[in-house]
C-alpha cells in the first residue's frame, strides 16, 4: 500500500481507474434490454402474472447458489492469466437462444446453465486482474458483481451508487460473521469454524444479491415475451448479459486492485473525484496558443 500517494500521480492507475469509472458507471442493463427488444420491459412486465414472477425470484436464488458452487471452484487459480471473454458471451448466446426457443417455460432450465456461464465469466476477469479465486473474499467479490447494474435511475442496484451497494453488501457480512461471533467464543475460532463462517457469510451474501440480480432477470424474462422476440434475439441478449457482467466484474476488481495499493478510503476519495468531474482530470495540460499563420501560407495545396 502506498500510503499519501495520488492515484492521479501515476499515469496507469489514473487511465486504469477512469476506464473502472466509465465500466461501472454506463448505461444500466435494463435500459440496453430496451433498446435491444424495440419495445418498452415494463409492458412484459404488466403481462407477468405474480406468481410468473415469484418463480423466477426462486429460480434465480437457487441458480446463484449454484453457479457460486459450480463456476468459482471449478475456474482454475492461476492469478493473471488473461481472461477470454468472447468464448463466454458465445457459450451464453447458445444457452440463450434454446432458451429463447422455449419461452419462458425454458427458463427454470436455461437460466442455472447461463447464469454459471456468467459466473465463470466474472471469475475469469478477477483472475485476470491479478486476484486468487481461492481466497473466499475474492468468491464473494465475484458474487457481488450481480449486484451492480450500471448508472441509471431504472436500476435500483445502480441508483444508489457502486460504492453505496458494497456498503450495503458488506454490512451483510459484517452483520452474519457479527452473530455467528456471538453464538462462540472467540478461543473456539478454529479453522473448521472460520470455514463455517465464511460459507454462512457466502450463503447470505447470494440470497441478497440474488434478490437484485431476480429483478433483471425479470425484465429479461419479460421482454422475451413480447411477440417480435425470438431465440436469435433472446441468444443476443443473453451475450448482453453476459459482456455487461463482465464490464461490471472488470471495474469492480480494477476498483479492487487499487484498493491494495492505496488503500479503500484514497481509492473511493479517487473514484469519486472522477466520476463528478471526469475532464479536469484527464485533460492534457492546457498549452500556450501559436499565433494564426499568414493568408497566403493559410491556403495549402
Amino acid at each position: 500500500m502506498e500510503q499519501g500517494q495520488d492515484i492521479f500521480d501515476d499515469a496507469g492507475d489514473a487511465a486504469d481507474l477512469k476506464r473502472a469509472v466509465a465500466l461501472l458507471e454506463t448505461p444500466s442493463l435494463t435500459s440496453r434490454m430496451t433498446a435491444l427488444a424495440g419495445a418498452p420491459i415494463e409492458f412484459g412486465l404488466s403481462k407477468l402474472p405474480g406468481f410468473v414472477n415469484r418463480k423466477i425470484q426462486s429460480i434465480v436464488h437457487g441458480a446463484l447458489h449454484k453457479a457460486a458452487a459450480a463456476a468459482l471452484w471449478t475456474v482454475k487459480d492461476e492469478p493473471s492469466k488473461a481472461s477470454s471473454t468472447k468464448s463466454h458471451k458465445l457459450v451464453a448466446g447458445a444457452v440463450g437462444a434454446v432458451g429463447g426457443f422455449f419461452g419462458a417455460a425454458g427458463l427454470a432450465a436455461e437460466l442455472p446453465v447461463s447464469t454459471v456461464v456468467m459466473m465463470r465469466a466474472v471469475a475469469d476477469v478477477a483472475r485476470s486482474e491479478g486476484f486468487a479465486l481461492s481466497d473466499p473474499e475474492v468468491q464473494a467479490a465475484c458474487v457481488e458483481v450481480f449486484a451492480f447494474g450500471g448508472g441509471s435511475d431504472e436500476d435500483d442496484a445502480a441508483a444508489s451508487g457502486y460504492y453505496a451497494v458494497r456498503a450495503a453488501l458488506a454490512e451483510v457480512g459484517r452483520q452474519e460473521l457479527a452473530g455467528l461471533a456471538s453464538r462462540r467464543g472467540a478461543q473456539h475460532a478454529t479453522h473448521a469454524y472460520a470455514k463455517k463462517q465464511a460459507s454462512a457469510w457466502m450463503s447470505k451474501l447470494v440470497d441478497v444479491v440474488a434478490t437484485r440480480f431476480g429483478v433483471v432477470v425479470g425484465e429479461k424474462t419479460a421482454a422475451q415475451l413480447v411477440p417480435v422476440i425470438g431465440a436469435a434475439t433472446a441468444a443476443t441478449m443473453n451475450m448482453l448479459f453476459t459482456n455487461h457482467y463482465q464490464d461490471m466484474a472488470r471495474g469492480h476488481f480494477i476498483v479492487k486492485r487499487l484498493e491494495r495499493k492505496y488503500g479503500d478510503a484514497e481509492v473511493e476519495r479517487a473514484y469519486e473525484r472522477q466520476r463528478i468531474a471526469p475532464a479536469s482530470l484527464s485533460a492534457p495540460a492546457p498549452t500556450r496558443a501559436l499565433p494564426a499563420p499568414p493568408a497566403d501560407d493559410a491556403a495549402g495545396d
